[in-house]
């Protein structure tokens, strides 16, 4: 189990990300899409990178959108695992 990051490590990795945010626990973003096919062919490839790293966040899909919600349950919290997630699924966006 990678280690739970420090508040001042989220705020340092989290200022290199973009558009996420966080509560301290996990951190989030929002997708928007021009209708349903396109955010659900978007999902579906969040969940190809997911299945490939062994790592899986939460996913909210509806019509033009999708939120992603990333955090390590083992850890109670944030690590470094999921910050490389979101720099990949920013990669697809």
């Amino acid at each position: 189990m990678a280690g739970k990051l420090s508040q001042d490590e989220i705020d340092e990795k989290l200022s290199n990300l973009g558009d996420w945010g966080s509560d301290g626990s996990a951190i989030s973003r929002r997708f928007e899409f021009k209708n349903f096919k396109t955010a659900l062919a978007f999902v579906n490839k969040v969940g190809e990178i997911a299945e490939a790293q062994k790592h899986h966040p939460d996913i909210e899909l509806g019509w033009g959108y999708a939120n992603i919600l990333f955090t390590t349950h083992d850890a109670k919290g944030l690590t470094d695992n999921d910050f490389k997630l979101a720099e990949l699924v920013d990669k697809i966006s």
